[in-house]
Parts: C-alpha cells; structure tokens; sequence
C-alpha cells in the first residue's frame, strides 16, 4: 500500500539526519524500500498521468517540511536537513503531519497565503486530508467528468435512432476514421442489412470498411450474445472482417466474452464507454474551464 504523504515526512526528515546531502532520486528510493513500495505500485500514476503517486507525495512532503524550515535545498534536487529540523528530530516526535507542521510561523505563513481566509473550518480540512493537491485535483475532475458522462448519456437515450446513427458516425469520425463527415454520413443506412446500420472508412483513403451496428436502447435493455451472431452473420453477408457495435446500455458478459471463430474482429462500446469518448473528442460537450497546472522549472534556474 502506498502511504500517504504525512505518513512520510518523519521518515523523509529521519534519511536527513546524518546532516550530509542527498538527491531527490535518492530520497524517493530509500523511502520506496523503507515502506516496502513494490515495483507495480511506484508505477500507479495520477489519473493525469504525469507523475506516479508515490514519487508525488514524496514531493509533498518534502515541500511541506521545506515551508516549514526543517530541511533546505543547497542546489538543484539536492536536500539537507536544517537545525531547526535536526532539533525537531532531537523531540522524538512520533510523527509529523501538516498540524505538527503549524507550529513553524513560516509553514503557518504558507498555508495562510494559499487560503482566502483562515477559518477554522479550512484549517481542520488540511490536517486530516492525507491526499495531495494533484490528488484532490484529480478526483475533483472525475467526479466532474462522471457527472456530465450520465447527462450525455441520457441525452443520447432520448435522441431519435437517426439522430443516434449520425453521432455514432460524427464520433468516429473525429476519431480520425472514414475522411470527412461528408464522406462518411453517405454510408448510414446504404447497406440495408439486417444487423448493419452504416459503413464507414477505416482510413482517409478507404482502403478498408468497418461496418457499424449502433444501439439504442435505454439501460437495463441488455445487448446480448444473439445479437452479435447477427451481427457477424451480416459481417460475414458483406464479406467484411471488421465491425462496431455500439450500445447506449450495455453488454452481457457472455456478450463482452464473445470472438468469433473466423477472422472476424468486433469491437464493442458501451453507454459508458460511448460517453466517455464523446468527452475525449468534444462532441456533445463543450469546455467551460481551462486550468493549467505548472511547477517550477529547474532547468531554468540551473548554473551549469
């Protein structure tokens, strides 16, 4: 299990105590061993994808330890401890948290800087909270990101099956297959076959067609495995190979297990899945907020 960000300042300040330097890389290492951090766990990433977790908290509580005075950074991802840090160790607390941390004026300074105002309500947050700010940031996103999934969802469920067919092409569209819209809305509905609702071009250049099969059905109404046969028997009328079944509700799990026996290769999509791409390739939504992230850059500050 991978700690959480307090429980690693004590342990942090303790590898410091020898009063020598020590890199960043060093420092993260020594902490993965110390709390037995497998190897598939330093590989978990935030749901942004750009930092691993533990690598991100030890980062955490290495600048809360610098806000408060207990260690300092001589050069570049280099950190030795403090006097005020080695007297701190010299206590013998038995840990090291952002309320322990409140007792330093200058971490108090930084944490009323980061706040609007300091109530008490704020404050009592920040001392239990065991998550970083990406962290929170994160799942603040894809609570967000979960909300607006179910409404497009159900506004999907409530379009006409037309309509359904031409999002389902507008989509994949955007996702870089069949050339132009053009191109590909002369496709819906031109095969007429029973278990086929549309073709389109797997390329720019249509070197390739994939036949589509769209669903939609309200939830609970199940797609089962029935309905794939059919819808590789008609794959297999057209002497096609490949096809998509998108569903507004969902799969059997006999359906989802389901490979044909030929060369024949299907790919499903559920309502989920269906929403989450139309998020991705901004169709049916649109961007209210832009935040952008930053941290510092080391190489600018560098001297070599």
């Amino acid at each position: 299990m991978i700690p959480d960000y307090q429980s690693l300042m004590l342990p942090l300040l303790k590898l410091l105590s020898d009063r020598q330097e020590h890199s960043y890389r060093d420092l993260i290492e020594s902490l993965a061993t110390r709390f037995g951090v497998t190897d598939e766990e330093r590989k978990e990433l935030l749901t942004s994808g750009t930092q691993a977790i533990f690598d991100n908290r030890v980062g955490w509580a290495k600048t809360y330890l610098k806000k408060a005075g207990l260690l300092d950074s001589p050069k570049r991802a280099t950190f030795i401890i403090t006097e005020t840090g080695l007297q701190t160790l010299a206590k013998n607390p038995e840990k090291i948290d952002n309320k322990y941390l409140r007792q330093f004026p200058s971490f108090l300074e930084f944490q009323n800087s980061s706040r609007n105002n300091s109530d008490t309500e704020e404050v009592s947050v920040v001392e239990v909270n065991e998550q970083t700010p990406e962290e929170n940031l994160d799942k603040a996103y894809q609570r967000i990101r979960k909300s607006l999934a179910s409404e497009l969802l159900n506004k999907v469920v409530e379009l006409s099956p037309t309509f359904f067919e031409r999002l389902v092409v507008e989509l994949l569209v955007k996702m870089g297959y069949g050339g132009s819209i053009k191109d590909a809305g002369k496709a819906i509905g031109k095969s007429g076959d029973e278990g086929i609702d549309g073709t389109i071009k797997e390329d720019k250049l249509g070197l390739d067609i994939i036949y589509i099969q769209a669903k939609r059905w309200k939830p609970g109404n199940v797609v089962g495995r029935p309905e794939l046969h059919k819808f590789v028997g008609a794959l297999a009328g057209q002497g096609a190979k490949k096809g998509i079944f998108i569903t507004t509700s969902n799969f059997t799990k006999e359906a989802s297990e389901y490979t044909p026996k030929n060369e024949t290769k299907i790919v499903l999509i559920d309502g989920e899945h269906l929403a989450q791409l139309m998020i991705d390739y901004n169709l049916g939504c649109t961007t209210q907020q832009i935040y952008e992230v930053k941290k510092i850059d080391s190489d600018y500050f560098g001297e070599g």
